[in-house]
C-alpha cells in the first residue's frame, strides 16, 4: 500500500496541528471495534433468531471502516443497520436499556466502551514526543474526535496537559455540530485555536475523519494506517499516509 516516508513540521509552514484521538494519539480504537462488534454481533444475532434468518456477523475491517469508524455513534448505528436493510426507532440515550432503539444501542456501546477503558490505555508510539516537540516550536494542537469519552481518554493516557484545545463528541452534541465527515468539529477547533484551516495539518486514521479534513480546507490531510487501509485514505482526500506518529518529526528551521 502506498505510503509516505515520513513527514516533517516545521513553524514557517504550519500554524496548528490536528488530530484524531482513538487510533492516532491513543491505542483506544481496538477498544472501541470490539465494543462496536459485541453491540452489533449481539443484536444481530437476536434477530435473527427471532426471524429465522441467516446471522451475517458485523465484520471488524470492512463495516467498521465504511459505517463506523470516526462517526458520532448513533450515526454509526443507523449507517451500519440500513446497510443491513434494518430502521430502527430513533428513540433517545434514556430508552430502556433492552430496547431496539438507535438511542438505547447507541448508550449500549458507549457502555461497553468505558467498561474497557478501565482497564487502562496508553498512548501511540510517537504521540507524547510528538505533542510535546510541537508545543516547543510553537505550534498549537488541537484533539478533535467524535468520541463522548475523549476527556477521559486523554487524561487517562497522560496526555491532555500537551493539548491547547479539544473539540469532541460532547461539543458536537452542545453547539449542535454535525459528526464527520462533516468538517464542523475541526473547524470549532481552529475557531478556537484562532488559525485559518489552510494553516493546519491534520491527521486522520478514519476515512470519515478525512474527507472531513478535506472538505474543511486544511492545509494537508495525513492518513494514519497501522492495518491495511492506506489505498482508501488516499481515495478519501489524504494527501499523504503514514504508519503512525513515530514517523512524523519538528524542525525548528
Amino acid at each position: 500500500m502506498p505510503r509516505s516516508a515520513g513527514v516533517v513540521l516545521r513553524k514557517r509552514d504550519w500554524d496548528a496541528a490536528f488530530f484524531d484521538m482513538d487510533g492516532v494519539l491513543t491505542d483506544t480504537a481496538r477498544l472501541h471495534i470490539d465494543a462496536w462488534e459485541q453491540l452489533f454481533n449481539d443484536f444481530l444475532s437476536r434477530r435473527a433468531a427471532a426471524s429465522g434468518e441467516a446471522f451475517v456477523p458485523f465484520d471488524t475491517a470492512a463495516d467498521y471502516l465504511a459505517y463506523v469508524d470516526g462517526r458520532p455513534r448513533e450515526d454509526g448505528v443507523r449507517l451500519f443497520l440500513a446497510s443491513r436493510g434494518i430502521s430502527l426507532p430513533e428513540g433517545s440515550e434514556n430508552s430502556p436499556e433492552g430496547s431496539e432503539t438507535v438511542g438505547a444501542l447507541s448508550r449500549r456501546k458507549d457502555g461497553l466502551f468505558g467498561h474497557a477503558l478501565q482497564a487502562g490505555a496508553d498512548p501511540l508510539p510517537g504521540a507524547e514526543p510528538l505533542l510535546g516537540g510541537l508545543r516547543r516550536l510553537g505550534i498549537l494542537t488541537a484533539v478533535v474526535s467524535s468520541s463522548r469519552n475523549c476527556a477521559a481518554v486523554l487524561e487517562a493516557t497522560g496526555l491532555s496537559p500537551l493539548v491547547d484545545v479539544r473539540v469532541d463528541g460532547m461539543d458536537a452534541v452542545t453547539l449542535g455540530l454535525p459528526g464527520k465527515p462533516a468538517p464542523a468539529l475541526f473547524l470549532e477547533a481552529a475557531r478556537r485555536l484562532g488559525v485559518e484551516p489552510r494553516r493546519g495539518i491534520l491527521f486522520e486514521d478514519a476515512i470519515a475523519g478525512v474527507e472531513a479534513g478535506r472538505r474543511g480546507g486544511f492545509g494537508r490531510v495525513v492518513g494514519v494506517d497501522i492495518g491495511d487501509h492506506a489505498a482508501a485514505l488516499l481515495r478519501h482526500g489524504a494527501d499523504v499516509v503514514i504508519g503512525g506518529l513515530s514517523e512524523v518529526a519538528v524542525a525548528a528551521d
